[in-house]
């Protein structure tokens, strides 16, 4: 393909989240030009994530970006979905049709789609298509690592099995530590307790508002905060974010490739907590995996999407398929994984 060829291949690319759509409408050459945000989620049924409810969403959302970036249809579609991994059986078996029906419209430049988990479409937009590993940490966490010939991943089991470090684990860690301090038990900390009843009410309380909620992962994130901002003074904080910085460098280190020079990155809202937590994991870092290179994140996983949609259109998506994670499905392909 000629260089003004691969600068005139149009791109869409789709983040889908628990806060709803994301997409980006551009080129290779100039990158993401148009983003438009929907707020509704996908919604998740008896065969897992909807693939109906995504094309409804997505089509009026596309179409719009599409129109105003001046482009009537895309060349690639590239979707990263929280889930994916775990509940995408429905979209892998029907998105890409769908997506080749709305958008490809028979045009000889439609290249395919690519369907991934958002713990891959993270990777790509902190590290693009190097050996590494990349923990994703927010109110869950998980790692996900590749040598460029398979992927590896590591926890991101949820909040009541697993996620260690992450923005609930720091939260009920810290309302942990309080209520000794309210039972008077070793190991205690006055000052989250402060924190605590100022934010939940008071103690006694707290099983009553968080036990029954649906989304109380997220509300045990929202004390991380508290617990950082402890940090400084409070011994107890500090040795919380310092247990959470030790779990997410071995999350890294289980996902990471043991040779090479792999390069590890750490994104995800958990890092906006600041020195107190990124200082100690550094630290952990530089421990668990002394062989790779600490890197800032290039970008987040809407970035990661629209440069695996790229790779599709242009034919240099150096990444390793995988039945639950990646999926590529090219023109006349649909359904059907790529192995080129």
């Amino acid at each position: 393909m000629s260089a003004t060829g691969a600068r005139e291949r149009v791109l869409l690319a789709v983040d889908s989240g628990g806060s709803g759509l994301r997409v980006a409408v551009g080129t290779p050459a100039s990158g993401p030009l148009v983003r438009r945000a929907g707020r509704e989620p996908v919604r998740t049924g008896a065969r897992g994530l909807d693939p109906r409810h995504l094309a409804e969403l997505l089509v009026p959302l596309a179409r719009a970006a599409l129109a105003e970036a001046g482009h009537r249809a895309p060349d690639a579609v590239a979707v990263g979905a929280a889930g994916f991994a775990s509940l995408g059986d429905a979209w892998r078996a029907e998105l890409p049709d769908v997506l080749a029906r709305e958008f490809g419209g028979g045009r000889g430049t439609w290249a395919g789609t690519v369907l991934a988990s958002d713990a891959v479409t993270a990777y790509v937009g902190a590290l693009g298509c190097r050996p590494g590993a990349v923990v994703a940490a927010g109110t869950g966490l998980t790692a996900t690592g590749t040598d460029l010939s398979a992927w590896r991943r590591a926890d991101g089991w949820g909040h009541l099995l697993g996620d260690c470090g992450s923005g609930a684990w720091i939260g009920r860690a810290g309302l942990e530590a309080a209520l000794r301090a309210h039972d008077g038990r070793p190991g205690g900390s006055t000052t989250l307790l402060e924190r605590g009843e100022a934010l939940l009410g008071p103690a006694a309380g707290w099983p009553q508002a968080l036990y029954p909620r649906t989304d109380r992962s997220a509300v045990l994130a929202s004390f991380a905060p508290e617990v950082a901002a402890c940090a400084p003074a409070d011994p107890v904080a500090q040795e919380i974010l310092r247990e959470a910085a030790r779990h997410m460098a071995g999350a890294a280190a289980a996902a990471c490739p043991g040779g090479g020079e792999p390069v590890v990155a750490v994104t995800g809202g958990l890092v906006r907590l600041g020195e107190p937590l990124t200082g100690p994991l550094r630290e952990e870092l530089a421990k668990a995996v002394p062989h790779a290179r600490q890197v800032p994140p290039a970008g987040d996983p809407l970035a990661g999407a629209f440069r695996l949609a790229s790779g599709l259109a242009l034919g240099d998506l150096a990444l390793p398929p995988d039945p639950r994670l990646l999926c590529v499905t090219g023109a006349g392909t649909a359904g059907r994984p790529r192995t080129d």
